[in-house]
């Protein structure tokens, strides 16, 4: 028992150490690339033009972005994200509700009650309007 416990954490060393050593050696790489002028080190014109989809920019680089597209994909990130956490409950609730009763009902929601709060705040602001 104890010797399989130790097991886990030596799996957990081994993809730890595969973290640090993968982008460890593809920078050294790069380096060891860059030293040996297999790699260059100015890029020409045409390597550092902007490129966007094969076309060429038709304005400046510094264009004014419209901020309600960053608020709607902001507030699709947090209602993905509770999809996320809605979903193993919703598909363990009958094991979890022997287990633990009515308060993994309870915490749900109250989960679920604190982003209905959000999306009513974001509405009432008109942050989902396009107008």
């Amino acid at each position: 028992m104890v010797d399989d416990y130790f097991r886990q954490y030596g799996l957990i060393a081994v993809f730890a150490a595969l973290a640090v050593a993968v982008p460890t050696g593809m920078l050294l790489g790069s380096w060891v690339m860059s030293v040996l002028g297999i790699r260059p080190k100015k890029f020409d014109e045409v390597k550092s033009a902007i490129y966007e989809c094969g076309f060429e920019t038709i304005s400046g680089t510094w264009n004014r972005f419209n901020f309600r597209f960053y608020t709607f994909a902001l507030a699709f990130v947090i209602f993905d994200v509770e999809v996320v956490f809605l979903f193993p409950w919703a598909a363990s609730f009958g094991v979890l509700s022997l287990e633990f009763g009515a308060f993994i009902l309870l915490a749900m929601a109250a989960f679920v009650g604190v982003i209905v709060v959000g999306w009513l705040y974001e509405w009432r602001k008109g942050s989902l309007e396009w107008s």
